[in-house]
């Protein structure tokens, strides 16, 4: 290792060390597979021609991009143009071999992206969604001049999949008013219009609601059958519908052992539509499966131990995934035993493994994931600890490689990462129980493991950081507010603070969202956003604050930041603030190594501790 490299910071490696998602290939040249990779600086799309080995870089723009497809036949790649990451844009493409782009679809206005399905003999659907227009539609032709509107609802939905044949088409909808829970319309496609040919609702006219989503048609010409997610025994499930017949396939999945898979579950349709892959999601890990759809048998496929980011099925039978831990950096692999892609360059630096923890909370036990710095055994504390939590809220922390946590870690600091009830993976009563008093039922699971960890020894009450980007970053200030004894500091990154202006500012399919949270919009229910809003408890803050945003996001907007940090201000809190020309987060390494560093930095000198982040730990 030369003098230079070794003088830089494990932490910074891990930001800089190359990374690439899963490839993902063209359905009828499967040799034709493109992919995400950081390894310029900025994560961008790539082409790779699997045959000669080449890899090209497709997209080059100051701000990033990561939303793109391969057309079926390989020969365009279509990627998502928004402009400085605000995601609202248009559809272009290029050549796989290389070229000049174009607008894919020209007579459609910029929007938020609602989906693309690209079909084998040229038909386009594109998903627009817009605060005036809501969820449209638009269908091209083969040869057509012009797309033409097949579908629009002011409720948000989407595109779900084209038939093989490309004359069905499946849209997940939320037309019920129910954003955590949608409903699947399938329609014939005509020449300029469509024809409703099945529904499949689980919400309408239901007390208890459940939700489904649309998986994927059956890739084999004249085939009706869709694959399908259900939520019918209370948790996500796939099941095989029929849409020509309405006839439901429910699939019994039994491990060799005979015992049925707890957690989530999910599924794709693998080559030939005789078999399916399968994901199975429990309690923050993950593994794969392939189940026999002649026989029904569920052979698991072996993985490592950790957590699968990605799986797809290969024409040869073979199965590549994108897989890590929290100790292990991530990488493509085969079930055929290789790394199939791996990003040029230094391998990052390991970190250390996680260790589960189980709370009792006010609604049932909580699951967190503990970090301990090395060299640091249990019982050794109590040490300095960083609450990181996580975004969605329908997401979840998981045994997976992370640059941020690992960066706290190698700083002194022990890391704990709570999946508070609305976090998936531990099924929908979980999922759901996000109602009405938003964030504050969050903050009940946080606060009991934070309890947890100064009883434990772990977690030295002095010297508490919360924080958390997102729906992270919210929880962070509003946790501030509600909880002002139990924190040290707070470090927010692109958070909600002031939720009134955060709905009136947002993205449609947020309002959305937020609508099912609430239970009505600010208008209908003032008190309870009023309740759930960080602005509501600013004077109540007593520790220092940081927040960073992005200027340009759509999802939590930069007025609403503005007016808490006025407030702060007002109040004579002290608070340091970082804006930057981005939207949601940042797609350039350096960008967010600078974030890092400086909310590192915040947090050492506010607590008193040597050093700063640009040197590591001493």
């Amino acid at each position: 290792m030369s003098e230079e490299k070794s003088a830089v910071p494990a932490w910074e490696q891990r930001f800089r060390a190359a990374r690439v998602s899963l490839p993902d290939w063209a359905e009828d040249a499967p040799g034709r597979a493109l992919y995400v990779s950081n390894s310029t600086g900025t994560y961008e799309v790539y082409a790779w021609d699997r045959a000669t080995g080449t890899h090209r870089q497709v997209t080059d723009r100051p701000n990033g991009t990561t939303d793109a497809e391969l057309s079926p036949d390989g020969a365009w790649v279509w990627w998502f143009d928004d402009h400085d990451g605000d995601e609202f844009g248009v559809w272009r493409r290029q050549p796989f071999a290389g070229g000049p782009d174009e607008e894919a679809v020209p007579g459609l206005a910029p929007s938020y992206s609602a989906g693309l399905a690209l079909g084998r003999d040229g038909t386009v659907v594109v998903g627009r969604s817009t605060d005036e227009d809501g969820t449209t539609l638009h269908l091209r032709r083969p040869g057509a001049a012009e797309p033409v509107e097949i579908y629009r609802h002011e409720e948000y939905g989407g595109v779900g999949d084209l038939s093989h044949d490309g004359t069905l088409l499946a849209i997940d909808h939320t037309e019920h008013g129910d954003a955590m829970h949608s409903a699947i319309r399938v329609v014939r496609l005509g020449g300029d219009g469509v024809e409703t040919v099945a529904e499949l609702d689980e919400v309408t006219g239901r007390d208890e609601p459940r939700g489904v989503a649309c998986l994927g048609f059956a890739p084999v010409e004249g085939d009706t059958r869709l694959l399908v997610a259900h939520q019918r025994t209370g948790r996500w499930e796939p099941m095989i519908w029929d849409v020509a017949t309405g006839a439901e396939t429910v699939l019994p999945l039994r491990d060799e052992q005979g015992r049925e898979l707890p957690g989530d579950v999910s599924a794709q349709w693998r080559p030939g539509a005789g078999e399916l892959l399968v994901e199975h999601e429990y309690e923050a890990r993950s593994e794969l499966f392939s189940y026999s759809l002649a026989d029904g048998r569920l052979t698991r496929l072996d993985t490592p131990r950790g957590t699968v980011g990605g799986a797809t099925a290969r024409p040869d039978g073979t199965v590549e995934y994108l897989w890590s831990s929290a100790a292990e950096p991530s990488a493509v692999r085969s079930t055929a035993g290789a790394v199939v892609l791996r990003a040029p360059g230094p391998v990052p630096p390991r970190s250390v493994p996680v260790e589960d923890v189980w709370v009792d909370g006010p609604g049932g036990r909580v699951h967190a994931l503990v970090q301990r710095p090395a060299g640091h055994a249990p019982g050794d504390g109590p040490l300095p600890t960083v609450f990181e939590i996580h975004g969605g809220p329908t997401h979840h922390d998981s045994d997976s490689f992370a640059a941020g946590p690992a960066a706290w870690l190698d700083h002194g600091f022990a890391v704990v990462r709570v999946n508070y009830r609305g976090s998936t993976g531990y099924g929908q009563a979980w999922t759901d129980a996000l109602h009405e008093r938003v964030g504050l039922i969050e903050l009940e699971d946080i606060a009991a493991v934070r309890e947890w960890a100064v009883a434990d020894g772990l977690a030295d009450p002095q010297r508490l950081v919360l924080t958390g980007g997102s729906w992270g970053g919210y929880l962070t200030l509003l946790g501030l507010g509600v909880q002002p004894e139990s924190w040290s500091l707070g470090v927010a990154a692109v958070p909600v603070a002031d939720y009134h202006a955060a709905y009136a500012d947002e993205m449609e399919a947020l309002k959305s969202l937020d609508r099912t949270l609430f239970g009505g919009t600010p208008e209908d229910v003032p008190e309870r956003f009023t309740a759930s809003s960080p602005l509501t408890y600013v004077e109540r803050v007593r520790v220092p604050v940081y927040i960073s945003a992005g200027v340009n996001d759509p999802r939590c907007p930069i007025r609403q930041i503005d007016n808490y940090v006025e407030e702060l201000e007002r109040l004579g809190k002290p608070h340091e603030v970082y804006r930057y020309d981005a939207g949601h987060g940042s797609l350039v390494v350096e960008e967010r190594i600078k974030q890092l560093r400086l909310e590192i930095d915040f947090v050492r000198r506010h607590l008193g501790m040597p050093g700063g982040a640009a040197g590591g730990a001493e």
